[in-house]
């Protein structure tokens, strides 16, 4: 039982670490603010959390120690950074800040066009 449990700390520490790092490129090599903030939002909250669980689980079951902290962790993170990174890309946007020039459609744009138009009419 030992064995399975050294595996599954094993397995939740490298992929949370190899999710971070993932994260980290998507940081330096994505080009605009919203892909970069997308990248350091989705990889890193799960790469964060598969670490915590790992350390968790680690403690828990190898050194019978229950830890709430680590458990409290898990869920503020699960809870406040995709909130935060949602909000952060609606204050760039919304600030002005462009986006990338090659493929993305501002669809939110041409909503607002659209929206403003009605409300004109009115």
């Amino acid at each position: 039982m030992s064995e399975i449990i050294n595996i599954l700390i094993g397995f939740f520490i490298l992929a949370g670490a190899v999710l971070c790092l993932i994260a980290t490129f998507g940081v330096i090599r994505l080009p605009d603010v919203y892909t970069r903030n997308h990248a350091a939002s989705k990889a890193a909250t799960l790469g964060v959390m598969s670490i915590l669980l790992g350390t968790f689980i680690y403690f828990y079951a190898l050194e019978g120690h229950f830890n709430s902290r680590l458990i409290l962790g898990i869920v503020f993170l699960f809870m406040t950074s995709p909130v935060s990174g949602h909000l952060i890309n609606r204050a760039a946007y919304y600030s002005g800040v462009k986006l990338w020039d090659k493929t993305v459609r501002d669809d939110l744009k041409e909503y607002n066009k659209k929206m403003m138009g009605k409300s004109s009419a009115n």
